[in-house]
């Protein structure tokens, strides 16, 4: 195993502690015995399968516990479908008893997993014509329509016109799912919803109490899942805009799929929001329903492929030809943080949009200082007003310093009134700052940013005229403040601004190396994920205080650039169903860019240069995915490959894999072998040789390389062409690193491979690193 010490200590943490606020006896493990025999002969399992699976499990169980009655009463879920295992109530001896059985994969604690979204209402936005254009694959691809999108999440709001029927077809009857509480209080599906699941045993177990019955249902009372499903697959909804701006006709990625829901997400409980074992069953059932794209936005901190509920179900959905799109985590820009590294998943990146909202604060001495806002000017004539900071309008009983960020009740109306008043960004919300100044009868705010915030900026509906500037511009309000006895000056009316500078990886977005096999390069591809605009659950308030309900809200995270990825896979299997789910990703990571909309190379949040540790294979371009010349294709089997190169043993990956052979790892497994759309290898001694297949896909032609390389490092490409006759044909090839001088590559070096026809460029990082 490539990080032993790495899987001792997580199991050892999370064995010492339990989501329950009290210390239980018992607690939630997930038993994993790896793939059902049964799931060989196709998707949909007979109820006859997985009542003799659940059995099965019942008598296993029993052999531990001494009783079949115990082990019935000790198990959560039978995962009787794909997934074979169960989640059950065990003691930790008990649990360490049976991860010495010869048929278990692995033994591991339930735990959390979070929603891949930014602080609420951090973010704020909708993408117009800006950075990532689908329309010619769209259309090609009659907008989805032939394909079954589903996400693992907080559920639907089914009242949203982003799900409206109009116009639909019946349901396909290759699906097999359910509308589970099909009522007006749940989620009532129709030809556009087809299915709406929701699981929660799990939950309620962490919680230690059960769910609320109005809330136990699939309906979303979130926002997150209806936000997240409809920017995959929303149908067109004109004239959509939050708080009359953003205008615009709002559309998912695959606008004219079908969708389904299964809720595995619920309010959060310490640092969990999904809990592993409910997310295995949502994956067991997506997978037999017979879904095409799973997207979800969730995640947590990179473990052992085997230990991960999220790894472990998208690998059995992969297997059955579903494509697994998953959020990289927001927890960005520090290194090593990129969750949802297996790699038969896509894991997507988070990047910034070419459009802003703008607005300017004036000063009294001419100054104009731009800003992010969604709400009107102080007046109309450009009116100045006294200018004050808020630490200097504070209540009675109301410390200076707490009135400086604008707390609810934090300041002298006596004090505020008629005034344009500087809030201070931090602690509390955004919108509550704004909410405060108004109750305090201020004219206007200027929200700025500390040295910490720096230039991160968020346009919001504030309850007052206001704009929110950088931490530079409020040190240039400031050194005004001091120059003068009275300083004054108004807000201008927010304007939308197009072809701004973009795209950009956010600064939230989590990064690379990938802590569980660092030769594997994760993110794989960058999409939308600030400012997006997509439809809400009015179920929920803005925030504490603002009680304001809108049926499309703007978020930002990792959570909203993987349901673009997924809106694109879904226009993908619409247009080319036999490709597979590793060739739908090698054709979206081939064809990313990383040059911007001004034809400069990529900065990172910081304006330094980004790096596909940032950004994967770069931003994604929809049109060009369609049409990628050459696939790196894989199998099932080449994933398993990839285990036995990163220490799994034989008898583990024949349980994992239910095989109708035995299953034995080759001599030879390499991970420089895995047919990856990328060259990673942070062990470099001096040489390596990766090896490589591609297939094409388009017409035939001969393709050669175009070799960018890594500062010092030779790069060889052996043969020196590639000829395709036939569309399907597949070739090989060997790309060999090597030192130019010693030492080398002691810091990541970047580099790239382009195989062209002169029509298509095959595009794939290079990244070098001596070992440490």
């Amino acid at each position: 195993m490539l990080f032993p010490s790495l899987r001792f200590l997580i199991l050892l943490s999370l064995t010492l502690c339990s989501l329950s606020p009290t210390f239980a006896v018992k607690k939630s493990y997930i038993v994993y015995l790896g793939a059902h025999e049964h799931s060989r002969y196709g998707r949909q399992v007979t109820d006859s399968h997985q009542e003799r699976a659940t059995n099965s499990h019942h008598e296993f169980l029993a052999s531990f516990l001494k009783s079949t009655e115990k082990a019935k009463e000790a198990i959560i879920y039978s995962y009787n479908k794909h997934i074979n295992g169960f989640s059950a109530l065990l003691e930790e001896e008990e649990a360490a008893q049976i991860a010495q059985h010869p048929n278990v994969v692995s033994v591991f604690p339930s735990r959390g997993k979070k929603l891949h979204t930014t602080h609420s209402w951090e973010f704020l936005n909708q993408e117009k014509n800006g950075v990532i254009h689908a329309k010619a694959l769209m259309n090609r691809a009659r907008y989805g329509e032939d394909v079954i999108i589903a996400n693992l999440d907080t559920g639907v709001w089914p009242e949203s016109k982003s799900f409206s029927d109009e116009g639909y077809g019946p349901v396909p009857s290759r699906y097999y799912g359910i509308c589970q509480n099909n009522t007006r209080e749940g989620v009532p599906c129709n030809k556009k919803i087809i299915g709406a699941r929701f699981y929660s045993k799990d939950y309620e177990r962490a919680i230690g109490s059960p769910l609320d019955t109005k809330t136990k249902s699939p309906r979303d009372f979130d926002g997150h899942g209806t936000h997240t499903l409809s920017t995959a697959a929303g149908d067109f909804v004109p004239g959509a805009s939050t708080f009359g701006k953003c205008n615009g006709t709002a559309k998912g990625g695959s606008p004219k799929a079908r969708v389904a829901a299964y809720k595995v997400c619920w309010p959060q409980v310490g640092d969990a929001e999904c809990m592993d074992g409910d997310i295995l069953k949502g994956f067991d059932d997506a997978i037999n329903d017979g879904v095409d794209v799973l997207s979800m936005s969730l995640g947590g901190p990179p473990m052992d492929y085997f230990e991960d509920a999220l790894a472990i179900g998208s690998f059995h959905a992969v297997k059955n030809n579903v494509v697994v799109v998953a959020s990289a985590g927001n927890s960005g820009p520090e290194w090593w943080t990129v969750s949802n590294a297996a790699p038969w998943m896509i894991t997507v990146a988070a990047g910034t949009i070419d459009r802003e909202i703008t607005n300017f604060a004036v000063l009294g001495n001419g100054e104009r200082l731009k800003g992010l806002s969604l709400t009107n000017a102080t007046a109309p004539d450009n009116k100045f007003y006294p200018l004050v900071t808020a630490d200097k309008l504070n209540a009675a009983n109301v410390s200076s310093a707490d009135a400086g960020y604008c707390y609810q009740g934090s300041l002298d109306p006596c004090k505020a009134k008629g005034k344009i008043i500087l809030c201070m960004r931090g602690y509390n919300g955004r919108e509550e700052k704004s909410s405060a100044a108004a109750a305090a009868g201020a004219v206007g705010m200027i929200l700025y940013n500390t040295e910490e915030f720096g230039d991160d900026l968020e346009s919001d509906p504030h309850f007052v005229p206001a704009t929110h500037v950088t931490y530079k511009s409020s040190q240039v309000i400031f050194a005004y403040l001091n120059s003068t006895n009275n300083p004054v000056g108004y807000i201008t009316n927010a304007e939308t601004k197009f072809d701004m500078r973009a795209p950009s990886p956010a600064e939230f977005s989590s990064r690379g190396p990938n802590y569980v096999t660092p030769d594997i390069l994760k993110p794989d591809v960058t999409a939308p994920g600030v400012d997006i605009l997509a439809a809400y659950s009015l179920a929920v308030a803005r925030e504490e205080g603002d009680d304001r309900r809108v049926p499309f809200e703007r978020l930002s995270g990792t959570s909203m650039s993987c349901p673009h990825v997924s809106g694109v896979v879904g226009l993908l299997k619409t247009l080319h169903p036999d490709w597979s789910p590793a060739a739908i990703r090698s054709a979206i990571m081939t064809s990313a860019r990383t040059r911007d909309n001004w034809h400069h190379t990529m900065v990172d949040w910081d304006s330094s240069e980004s790096i596909p540790f940032t950004h994967g294979s770069g931003y994604i371009r929809p049109n060009r995915a369609m049409d990628p010349g050459l696939v790196y294709d894989m199998s099932e089997y080449d994933y398993i490959h990839f285990l036995c190169a990163t220490g799994y043993n034989d008898t583990m990956l024949q349980a994992f894999n239910q095989g109708p052979r035995p299953y034995k790892c080759p001599e030879s497994a390499s991970l420089l072998d895995f047919n990856y759309p990328s060259f990673t290898t942070l062990s470099f001694t001096g040489k390596a040789i990766f090896s490589r297949r591609v297939t094409n896909v388009g017409k035939p032609g001969t393709y050669v390389p175009r070799i960018i390389e890594p500062y010092g490092i030779s790069v060889k490409v052996e043969p020196s062409s590639l000829k395709f006759e036939r569309v399907g044909e597949e070739l090989s090839f060997k790309l060999t690193l090597e030192a130019k001088s010693k030492p080398a590559a002691m810091e990541y070096l970047i580099g790239a491979l382009h195989w062209t026809d002169g029509h298509h460029y095959v595009r794939s990082p290079i990244i070098v690193r001596a070992d440490q």
